[in-house]
């Protein structure tokens, strides 16, 4: 029997937020203005909000150590807060209409095997299928910075669950994450659990590398909704990703998320980090040309610092960048300069 820490969400206070913020005379920053909850976590407490967009954390990479990768990516969320909490309020992103909700705090297994790591990561996914649920049936967009992208799964189960209907996804990822659910809970499988708990309508793979795809996978996505878009044949036909995504994007029907793995982005670093990818503009160029057709957005994998000792020291401003644009891109304002 594996034994596991207790776990936990901690609703962020003024007193959390106001640790973050660095105050400046003549300035206001956004962690001065952002919404906190007034409550316990409901629905009920959640709308009475006027915030659209939930902002929350789930540092942990128990995810990622079970598919056999480096562990780092609970290191994220607590480079993000500071980098974002200080950035201007002003006419293109307000602090009102943002709700920063908290993060959960998830204690390690006792043992650091796969099968306990694996046990662990289905315990996770418990604790935040309903927290997300709760969010959706509010009426509000939440915003998950991660952690491992196995946290695809509860998210995914959450929002089909509050929505009462299968939903779609768009993954940007070098990989597919459609590994056999058979092996366990991991990193590598959360879009494929969904299919197999019938949660998903369709998946699109968009930018998945042909290098990192196994011939099983490409059978799986054969006889599934499954739609693979190659970044090896982005590079051959000389294709505007951004105008790629936007094809993609303009057929969408029904509720979808968002999903980016960091890995997918150059100079990102994360546990399966590439050298051949995304550039962040290309990135940023999607969401603000998108942003307003997804119900929720999903950014996953980044770190800070790896198990090996390799840093990335702007993780939290990157965060920052795609975060605001996903905000911005939501058309909350329309601000008129004169």
């Amino acid at each position: 029997m594996v034994k596991f820490i207790m776990d936990s969400f901690k609703i962020y206070t003024q007193e959390d937020i106001k640790a973050h913020v660095k105050l400046r005379k003549g300035e206001t920053k956004l962690g001065e203005k952002i919404q906190i909850l007034n409550g316990s976590l409901s629905a009920q407490h959640l709308k009475i909000s006027k915030a659209r967009v939930v902002i929350l954390g789930i540092p942990e990479d128990i995810g990622v150590r079970a598919n056999y990768g480096v562990g780092g990516a609970k290191t994220a969320w607590q480079a993000f807060l500071p980098a974002f909490l200080n950035l201007q309020q002003n006419i293109f992103l307000n602090g009102e209409d943002i709700l920063l909700l908290g993060h959960f705090e998830i204690g390690e297994p006792e043992e650091d095997d796969i099968e306990s790591l694996r046990q662990k990561t289905a315990a996770i996914d418990e604790l935040v299928s309903p927290v997300i649920e709760t969010i959706v049936k509010a009426g509000k967009i939440p915003v998950i910075i991660g952690g491992g992208h196995n946290n695809a799964y509860p998210i995914i189960s959450g929002t089909s669950w509050a929505l009462s209907q299968k939903i779609s996804v768009i993954n940007i990822d070098a990989h597919t994450d459609l590994r056999d659910v058979g092996e366990g809970r991991h990193s590598g499988n959360g879009f494929s659990n969904a299919f197999t708990h019938k949660l998903l309508a369709g998946y699109t793979g968009f930018g998945i590398h042909q290098n990192y795809i196994s011939e099983s996978l490409i059978n799986y996505s054969q006889n599934n909704p499954v739609k693979l878009i190659y970044f090896d044949d982005i590079l051959s036909n000389d294709q505007s990703p951004v105008n790629g995504f936007k094809d993609i994007v303009e057929g969408l029907k029904g509720p979808c998320g968002l999903e980016i793995d960091l890995d997918s982005i150059t100079g990102i670093l994360a546990s399966a980090a590439t050298p051949s990818g995304f550039e962040l503009n290309e990135v940023r160029k999607m969401i603000l040309a998108a942003a307003n057709k997804f119900c929720y957005l999903h950014l996953c994998e980044g770190a800070l610092k790896l198990e090996n000792g390799r840093t990335d020291l702007s993780i939290g401003k990157t965060l920052s960048y795609l975060v605001s644009d996903f905000i911005k891109a939501l058309h909350l304002h329309n601000a008129v300069l004169l």
